[in-house]
């Protein structure tokens, strides 16, 4: 079984959407068990909507709620220990859940997540990872927006921790992984874009292969597996392609509605449209990954529909059943043995990347 907390009050739409994902997930997977944790009267008219997933629920009530526009700092004061983020999180930690999933605001609940299940060992800092849709399937990209800037440890945590990721979720064996950078030369891109390729070049590497820089056009091609950056890059390129996207959506919907002809057009070619917009739906790759913490913690995107809202869930739902965290906790010990190890024979002790007290 497979135990998923969920905080039912976030998001722009809270059960409304929560509910009916919630429903479809465990139709879809039936070993899934949940724990929602809402306000009163808020949750129970939905759920009883749903006689399956409420057999299958434990609703617990929670004080308060944190807001969309709540910054961090006052979500983390006014929410903690009572609030239906925090006590989702809090299941986890506690060992009542398997992973969190959560709509609400996203630097609450890293701000939550960091505090109430603390960082893994040796790792500085958490990223989330975000699935991307390629022109062959599905990539990663990390870190989209949980810290701004990055050394060349925390470049190579990242691509330890994706490279976990795209394990438990493509099932790969050895997925490849590329740093994002200004070029594909060695000699580009700020220093500790460079320490940290040269690092993960000379370091044997069983968990994953790593295949040198890539460039911002590389994403979309599916060049790699996992794209690593750190994270107001990550941020940017994430917002930009979403902006991409609706702008051709909307140019397509201008040219089909021109002329009949193009109407006509549309009708002889709508199964392609339709793949087209299934492949370009965010609701289909919904979820960024919290990574580096103690316990798997899920964002949903705010305005998911309850189609969107299940994809997270599912995502969640593979993590565990494919062992995210034993994943990254093996490749992390077995990557940093070896480096270690590397830079000895080497006698280049200069060349190890800055590791500071966890």
């Amino acid at each position: 079984m497979v135990t998923i907390s969920i905080d039912a009050m976030g998001g722009d739409f809270g059960p409304e959407v929560v509910i009916p994902a919630a429903a479809n997930a465990l139709e879809r997977h039936p070993d899934i068990r949940f724990i929602f944790y809402g306000l009163a009267g808020k949750v129970e008219p939905f759920l009883d909507k749903f006689p399956k997933l409420k057999a299958a629920s434990v609703l617990h009530i929670s004080e308060t709620a944190v807001q969309m526009d709540d910054k961090p700092s006052q979500a983390l004061r006014n929410g903690r220990g009572k609030s239906t983020m925090w006590q989702a999180i809090e299941a986890v930690k506690n060992g009542e859940a398997d992973v969190c999933v959560s709509a609400g605001n996203t630097g609450a609940l890293m701000a939550m997540a960091k505090f109430c299940l603390r960082m893994m060992a040796n790792i500085e800092r958490p990223a989330i990872a975000a699935i991307w849709p390629t022109a062959r399937g599905d990539s990663i990209v990390l870190d989209v927006g949980a810290s701004i800037g990055a050394d060349a440890r925390q470049l190579i945590d990242y691509s330890v921790m994706g490279a976990g990721m795209a394990r438990a979720l493509f099932e790969i064996k050895r997925p490849t992984v590329g740093l994002l950078n200004v070029g594909v030369e060695e000699v580009k891109g700020l220093d500790a874009i460079k320490e940290a390729g040269a690092a993960l070049k000379a370091t044997p590497l069983q968990g994953f292969e790593y295949k040198g820089f890539v460039e911002g056009d590389d994403i979309g091609k599916g060049t790699v597996d996992v794209v690593v950056t750190e994270g107001f890059t990550g941020n940017i390129a994430l917002k930009t392609a979403e902006g991409t996207a609706k702008q051709i959506a909307a140019y397509l919907r201008g040219a089909i509605n021109r002329t009949w002809m193009a109407k006509l057009g549309y009708i002889l070619a709508k199964g392609a449209f339709d793949r087209l917009r299934e492949k370009m739906d965010p609701n289909k790759v919904n979820g960024g990954v919290f990574l580096g913490l103690n316990g798997v913690v899920i964002k949903s995107h705010g305005g998911a529909t309850s189609e969107g809202f299940c994809s997270a869930i599912e995502v969640g739902y593979d993590m565990v059943r494919n062992g995210l965290m034993q994943k990254i906790e093996a490749d992390l010990t077995t990557f940093y043995s070896h480096y270690k190890a590397e830079t000895a024979e080497s006698g280049d002790e200069t060349a190890e990347p800055t590791v500071k007290p966890a």
